[in-house]
Order: C-alpha cells, then sequence, then structure tokens
C-alpha cells in the first residue's frame, strides 16, 4: 500500500526506504514476533545495516505503532514522525475481529478497491497472496500477538518529543484515537482524511501529499 501508494510522492523529493514487514510482502515467514516490540527491534536492525543514524518515519496501523515504540525507546534515531491510522489501544481495533473469524479469501474481499487489484493482478499472484494469509493465521502467532498488545499509557504518550504527524480516516474505528494522540503528544498536529482503516491505500495520493508537505515544512 505503501509502495505503490504514498512513497512515490514522497520518495521525488528526499530518499526513502521501504520494507516488508516480518511475514509478510517478501519478507521471509517467521512463526513468532508479531508483538510491537519485536517490530521495532526489526526496525532498528535495519536502520543499524543501513548505517541510517537519524530518520524520519512513516507508518501505517501496526506499522504505526512500531514507529512510535522506535520513537519513543530510541528518540535520537526519530527526526519526525507520521503515525497513520494508529489504534490505540491495539487489541481493541475492530478490524482485528474481521481478521480472527475471516478465511484469507474473505480477509482479500474486505481490502479496499486499490489492494483488492494490487493482489488480484493475476490468478497466480491472488492465491500466491492468499497462501501468504492462511499461513500468517495459521502458521504464526500473529493472531496472539495482536491480541496480547497493550496500550500506551497516557504518561508514556506524552513523552513523544517529535514532531508528530496524525492522519486518520473519518469513517475508521480509529479516528477517536487521533483525538487521544493529539491532546497527549506535545508536537502533534492531525490530518482526517475521508475513508476508512486502509487510509494509505484508499487515499494515497493525498496521503502522500500530506506527508510531503509535513517533511517539508
Amino acid at each position: 500500500s505503501w509502495y505503490f501508494g504514498a512513497a512515490p510522492i514522497v520518495a521525488a523529493s528526499r530518499p526513502a526506504v521501504c520494507y516488508d514487514l516480518r511475514g509478510h510482502g517478501l519478507s521471509s515467514h517467521a512463526a513468532n514476533g508479531y508483538d510491537v516490540g519485536t517490530g521495532a527491534r526489526d526496525l532498528i536492525a535495519l536502520l543499524d545495516s543501513l548505517k541510517l543514524q537519524q530518520v524520519d518515519l512513516a507508518g501505517q496501523s501496526w506499522g504505526a505503532l512500531i514507529c512510535l515504540r522506535v520513537a519513543l525507546e530510541h528518540p535520537e534515531r526519530v527526526r519526525r514522525l507520521v503515525l497513520c491510522e494508529a489504534p490505540l489501544p491495539p487489541s481493541s481495533l475492530s478490524e482485528m475481529a474481521s481478521i480472527i473469524s475471516s478465511d484469507p479469501q474473505e480477509l482479500l474481499d474486505m481490502l479496499p478497491e486499490s489492494l483488492r487489484e494490487a493482489f488480484s493482478g493475476g490468478k497466480r499472484r491472488a492465491i500466491k497472496a492468499a497462501r501468504r494469509l492462511q499461513r500468517l493465521l495459521t502458521e504464526s502467532t500473529l493472531l496472539a500477538d495482536l491480541k496480547a498488545e497493550e496500550d500506551l499509557a497516557d504518561e508514556r504518550l506524552a513523552e513523544v518529543s517529535q514532531e508528530t504527524l496524525l492522519l486518520y480516516g473519518d469513517e475508521s474505528s480509529c479516528r477517536p484515537v487521533g483525538d487521544r494522540l493529539l491532546k497527549l503528544l506535545p508536537k502533534a498536529s492531525l490530518k482526517t482524511l475521508t475513508g476508512g482503516h486502509y487510509l494509505a491505500a484508499e487515499r494515497a495520493a493525498d496521503v502522500g501529499a500530506l506527508i510531503k508537505e509535513f517533511l517539508d515544512g
């Protein structure tokens, strides 16, 4: 959703690195480690391998929580922060109920049209995507890790020192989280767009333009 959406807009004026979370995309399958803490350690390891000391971070949904964790635990590594549809507390995200109760094909059908098209560009691609989802759901700790993730206390969130852009869809179940973060994060601004939880895909051009404007400012 980033690579084919907002990222090219941002990358037109600065170097940009997109990576697949563990078990997703072209990353190898992992049986465990889908909690936010492990995701944050993965990201720090990636930055170290690329010899990047300080970066701007942008993430969507679970990826936004990983970015937020890195900003809190390694503030010296993060210059600015973009949180798109960050769910807090993570385990209360209503979309999770759909993930837990659906088979892979139903999950694909729930995605926004732009993402469905990316998955179903060919029959082999669609089958491969469904198999990857099936493996994540049945052969990893993904669902257990999602359900076990705890909320961040208000006091902890208030420690975020970076300039932060909050992006939320007005039809998303996460929308109230934007108001909470705007109130708690000392240097936060909030932009609300028409759309749901998959905002980075649904409104890719607008998300890319807002991120570029924020980073250029």
